[in-house]
């Protein structure tokens, strides 16, 4: 494969990525979560929506798929994934005073959206 090939997969990945977190961010915002941040960014990581719900800081990771074979949104982010998520949530709660966080996952299969609140737990 050339690498022109890989950039136009990787841009195509790119598109298809921000039109789940397109959906992601209108699911949310009809729940009456206030977007905060898109594609936030630190050393450790990025975390594709930060929202809040009432007084929580919400961290959404955002799975879009086009079929199953893969196995679920939840099941597909590892361990590894989930400790930069948690490092670069450390990094933006250093700047806000008083507020819990929770980590939840938008699955995008088609049209279905699947809104797994509290996925997992805080992990250093």
């Amino acid at each position: 494969m050339k690498s022109n090939d890989t950039d136009k997969k990787s841009i195509n990945k790119r598109k298809i990525g921000n039109l789940g977190e397109d959906q992601a961010i209108k699911f949310l915002e009809v729940l009456g979560y206030k977007i905060l941040e898109r594609n936030f960014y630190s050393r450790s990581g990025e975390i594709d929506i930060i929202a809040q719900d009432n007084s929580i800081i919400v961290f959404v990771e955002v799975k879009y798929r086009t079929n199953s074979s893969f196995g679920s949104a939840i099941e597909s982010i590892s361990t590894k994934k989930i400790i930069r998520i948690c490092k670069t949530a450390k990094f933006y709660l250093k700047s806000k005073n008083d507020f819990e966080a929770r980590f939840d996952v938008i699955s995008i299969n088609k049209d279905q959206i699947e809104h797994i609140v509290n996925a997992f737990d805080f992990v250093e």
